[in-house]
């Protein structure tokens, strides 16, 4: 039995919700990389790597605003330099993503559910624009039917609005569902969505150890989730990857498509 059926009961879950920066990719060095450029170019002192570790996990604006703050909090920016600021970050890092790497076990992991018919969806506070040509250069984007970036709806995590709609779109319940992710941001999304979550140990926590979160559980590998499946189970040859264009599309449709259920999400979110 995989640990995934231990935390639903002896069930798979129907959908498997993934964040993406710190879950299933390092992304650090290039994000500190764009940092660093901004830095450079508004005459800043550099940020340096472990820094931006420590910042990143609320969105591309935030992170732009603690680093020109040199601090968490971001506090004390000028709200004209922190949009011009962001300009630069934003342009910077759509420059290459040579740096980023998938961590050990996700490839293996997410082919295992997609073998299982498990739906996947990825949630993620990096702006969307980023995230389908990543997911392509990583090879990661087939995995995925749904996409939502930190820019697709008004809210970013740890709201549970995305959460809520995906369940929605696949047509699932919180008791079917999971999330994984890395942060406090996706532990109390999950919890408030009222879904399973589990978290991994190496992410991007702002420094703290996630245990202090109290995710449902904790692991410091995704192929944990399925130790023992592996062997007795065939290796898939899976198909074309879907094109850019198509999960291009399931992003702007999920863009259009939420303002006509938040309403029902609101009701869901808050029924008693």
């Amino acid at each position: 039995m995989s640990r995934f059926e231990q935390l639903l009961q002896g069930r798979l879950p129907k959908l498997v919700m993934f964040d993406l920066d710190g879950t299933l990719i390092d992304s650090v060095p290039d994000l500190a990389v764009a940092v660093e450029a901004m830095l450079l170019k508004l005459g800043r002192p550099p940020a340096g790597i472990e820094n931006v570790r420590l910042w990143i996990g609320n969105g591309a604006p935030m992170l732009v605003r603690r680093a020109l703050a040199s601090n968490m909090e971001g506090s004390g920016v000028d709200d004209t330099e922190a949009e011009l600021a962001l300009e630069i970050f934003m342009e910077a890092y759509d420059g290459g993503h040579e740096h980023t790497k998938v961590y050990p076990g996700v490839h293996e992991s997410l082919k295992w559910l997609q073998k299982q018919g498990v739906e996947m969806a990825l949630i993620t506070n990096k702006p969307e624009r980023f995230v389908a040509p990543l997911l392509d250069e990583l090879k990661l984007g087939r995995f995925f039917r749904w996409i939502v970036g930190g820019d697709t709806m008004p809210q970013k995590k740890p709201d549970p609005a995305a959460l809520l709609f995906v369940m929605k779109m696949a047509g699932t319940t919180p008791a079917q569902s999971m999330f994984i992710g890395d942060s406090r941001n996706d532990v109390l999304a999950a919890k408030a969505a009222g879904v399973r979550c589990v978290a991994l140990s190496y992410g991007y926590n702002h420094g703290r150890p996630i245990e202090e979160e109290s995710p449902d559980m904790v692991i410091g590998n995704l192929q944990e989730l399925i130790a023992g499946c592996l062997d007795s189970a065939p290796e898939i040859t899976l198909g074309n990857s879907v094109s850019s264009s198509r999960r291009d599309s399931i992003v702007v449709v999920t863009r259009k498509l939420w303002m006509k259920v938040i309403k029902a999400l609101a009701r869901w979110r808050w029924r008693a």
